[in-house]
């Protein structure tokens, strides 16, 4: 018996002046890159993001698996919301995201980790502060070992979860996702009374599709990564970019 084809997915709409719009960052707004710290920022996106947020009355939000202080290194002069660490940490309009404090625990999974990298070149420990990522986009024999000392660490970190990603495996706190985040940027203005919808590629991601799929909204997957709960899909990076700055052109002319 042959499997069944994944249901084709449909493109979205141009983004509407009632939506809310939460978009992730890394594979979704920005291409990978081998290092969190080497992606780079296209001429001209920051600029489209800002004068989309102005369309949609400040109804904008990063939500990303990184700190929102790297969000804002990322996109000088961009302040709008945003969800960092996959929504443990939350800025909503313009408050100061909180601080957060890593177990003793967490330093001892890095140092090991860190052994692990130096026998593996290209693999990165990336300390989040309460959280820590492990990446073997550049070295992918470092993908088993060092998925067993994550699994192995949630023994000695309780309320501690792993998150798999794109080439990643990340020990985070269990208490929040980016669909929590999301939900609780739809209690606040500018955001009440919009129709969420949720742009994003990894598995990361599929809490926020989830949540704006429940609300009413709207999710998009970028690329191709099945299964998926998303409603739409762009086939891309260069999409999604494409459709935000053709939404800010459109959006910005009738304003």
């Amino acid at each position: 018996m042959s499997a069944t084809a994944p249901l084709a997915l449909p493109a979205p709409p141009p983004v509407q002046s009632h939506w809310a719009l939460f978009l992730d960052v890394d594979g979704c707004l920005l291409d990978f890159a081998d290092h969190p710290g080497d992606v780079h920022v296209p001429d001209g996106l920051g600029d489209a993001l800002m004068r989309l947020s102005r369309a949609l009355d400040g109804a904008l939000a990063l939500v990303s698996g990184r700190r929102i202080a790297q969000l804002d290194t990322l996109f000088p002069g961009l302040r709008v919301p945003a969800a960092g660490l996959h929504g443990l940490e939350l800025r909503e309009a313009i408050d100061h995201a909180p601080a957060l404090d890593a177990p003793p625990e967490l330093q001892h999974v890095r140092d090991a980790a860190e052994q692990i990298a130096l026998a593996h070149p290209g693999a990165i420990v990336e300390d989040k502060g309460v959280a820590l990522a492990l990446h073997w986009r550049g070295s992918p024999a470092a993908r088993s070992p060092l998925e067993a000392i994550a699994a192995s660490a949630l023994a000695n970190l309780p309320g501690y979860r792993l998150q798999h990603g794109n080439c990643v495996v990340e020990l985070r706190p269990s208490h929040a996702d980016k669909g929590d985040a999301m939900r609780r940027l739809m209690g606040v203005d500018p955001f009440v009374d919009r129709t969420p919808v949720f742009a994003g590629d990894d598995l990361t991601d599929e809490d926020g599709f989830a949540a704006a799929n429940a609300l009413g909204g709207l999710s998009v997957r970028v690329g191709d990564r099945q299964p998926t709960r998303a409603t739409h899909t762009l086939p891309g990076t260069d999409a999604l970019r494409r459709w935000i700055t053709e939404g800010a052109d459109r959006l910005g002319a009738t304003a």
